[in-house]
């Protein structure tokens, strides 16, 4: 018996697509695609999500202080003249931040293994640089998703059939977050 499904596809597509599907999953809540490959993102965003559950706790917060650029009331930097150069002027501000613990430290690399990076494009601005953000998915996983399942001891995820694709005929299924 073999330990997971092929898909018809080469190791390195095959961890690809399943890369994408589990990142989709986690970042919209719910995708549409096949059975067999529902079966298999289900195995891994549930690996993620216990694994975010069980660590979302272990950090520890930490106040620094930060150099911040002063800016007018344009936004633009303040900049003053000294030994004939334009320097900067900058406000020394407190921050606190949270300092992973090892635990925590080690989960986010296990997730950033699986998970690809996100790019946020608001819809005005589709197909431009401006204005877009990065998401940080193992900080979404610990600080929304987790909590929602913290009392849970598992099934993260349900998959609901909703009838065969007109092309092919493969079983098309829901797979979304409980």
């Amino acid at each position: 018996m073999a330990k997971y499904r092929k898909l018809g596809r080469t190791s390195s597509q095959r961890k690809a697509l399943l890369r994408n599907q589990v990142t989709n999953l986690l970042y919209h809540g719910r995708i549409i695609t096949t059975q067999a490959k529902a079966k298999e993102v289900q195995k891994i965003a549930e690996g993620l999500i216990a694994m975010a559950v069980k660590e979302k706790d272990n950090f520890e917060t930490v106040t620094v202080t930060a150099k911040v650029p002063k800016k007018d009331k344009d936004g633009r930097r303040v900049k003053e003249v000294k030994d004939g150069k334009k320097v900067t002027v900058y406000d020394e501000v407190q921050k606190e931040i949270k300092k992973d613990l090892p635990g925590r430290l080690h989960a986010r690399h296990q997730m950033l293994r699986v998970l690809y990076p996100i790019t946020e494009v608001p819809d005005k601005n589709a197909g431009k640089k401006r204005n877009t953000k990065s998401v940080n998915m193992p900080n979404k996983l610990f600080d929304e998703i987790a909590p929602k399942y913290a009392d849970r001891k598992g099934g993260y995820t349900r998959i609901i059939k909703i009838g065969q694709r007109k092309g092919d005929g493969a079983m098309e299924v829901v797979l979304e977050l409980v």
